[in-house]
């Protein structure tokens, strides 16, 4: 056994007696919400980064808008999308209620199944790659596959076919249309470099000015090259990536986490509901089309001081 705080696998192996459909929504929970809250969102980061470099994807987002003129709502309300869709587990009216709302915003638009298909893939793949290079500890199998069939399980409700049941489906799934269609387009920088001020303004003070070569670092070749980001010294990317691996490391002398984290939306700082969620411009209609449930204060399924094996589903 590694050098850890005496608590710090607690949680760990809890998960590991439970199932992973039939408790698939507990065992997401504690993954990305007490083990790995700030890598599963840093990865997430990178998930949205990946879409860019599908010419088609960038341009249609290049079209919009939205990155560019309201950044860090958009930014905020995929976030709180996907929290409203997980919060209570994925079939819960709550998720419904969100996937619903998702649907009508993307049926704006004529989005093909495969590209459907690799957002979501990357949604999967972004998080857990980067918890596999920068995580505190190795993802259990019981966890890959619960995250796979959430996944599978929130796409079908998006109506999305033909997806994969396991993890290295998803891996594959992603690795095979990057290979086939990441191109760089002059879109692809215009949406990048939007969502990278975004990145800025969200971050903390001290990491402003450096969020963005950071960000750059922190890609793999055929992605920086897609997205037309500028190479940065080997002595930098190195530097970046071995502090994130060490911070990994130090975090095994941390107790486990026992309340789960919810993300903070700097553009609704009094709270927000369902309704609210969407680009401004579809706001009138997607709220003429159905009465939205309330998205405020999502109930903490936390572990409120007990013992993992109490930790409700």
């Amino acid at each position: 056994m590694r050098l850890a705080h005496p608590r710090r696998y607690e949680i760990r192996d809890h998960i590991r007696t439970l199932d992973p459909v039939r408790d698939r929504d507990e065992i997401v929970w504690l993954t990305t919400r007490h083990e790995f809250p700030w890598d599963y969102h840093r990865g997430t980061g990178i998930a949205f980064l990946r879409d860019y470099g599908i010419p088609s994807i960038a341009a249609l987002l290049d079209r919009t808008g939205e990155f560019e003129q309201d950044g860090v709502r958009r930014y905020d309300d995929t976030l709180l999308i996907g929290e409203e869709a997980t919060v209570e587990g994925v079939d819960s009216p709550r998720a419904r209620a969100a996937v619903r709302r998702l649907n009508r915003i993307h049926g704006r638009y004529a989005i093909p199944n495969d590209e459907f298909q690799y957002v979501l893939a990357t949604t999967l793949v972004g998080p857990v790659e980067w918890i596999r290079e920068y995580g505190w500890r190795d993802l259990e199998p019981v966890e890959l596959q619960a995250m796979a069939d959430v996944t599978r399980r929130f796409g079908e409700l998006m109506g999305i076919t033909g997806l994969p049941t396991t993890y290295d489906g998803y891996l594959t799934l992603l690795r095979d249309y990057e290979a086939a269609h990441f191109e760089f387009t002059e879109a692809n920088r215009r949406v990048t470099e939007a969502t990278l001020r975004v990145a800025r303004a969200v971050s903390p003070p001290p990491l402003r000015p450096v969020i963005r070569r950071m960000t750059i670092a922190l890609m793999d070749e055929p992605l920086r090259i897609a997205l037309g980001m500028p190479e940065q010294p080997a002595w930098f990317v190195s530097a970046v990536r071995r502090g994130l691996a060490a911070r990994g490391r130090l975090l095994r002398f941390a107790p486990p986490r026992r309340t789960a984290y919810h993300h903070k939306p700097t553009s609704y700082p009094r709270g927000y509901a369902l309704r609210d969620l969407g680009p401004h411009s579809m706001l009138e209609t997607l709220n003429d089309e159905r009465r939205s449930s309330r998205g405020t204060s999502p109930p903490a399924r936390a572990l409120c001081g007990r013992r993992p094996g109490a930790a409700g589903a």
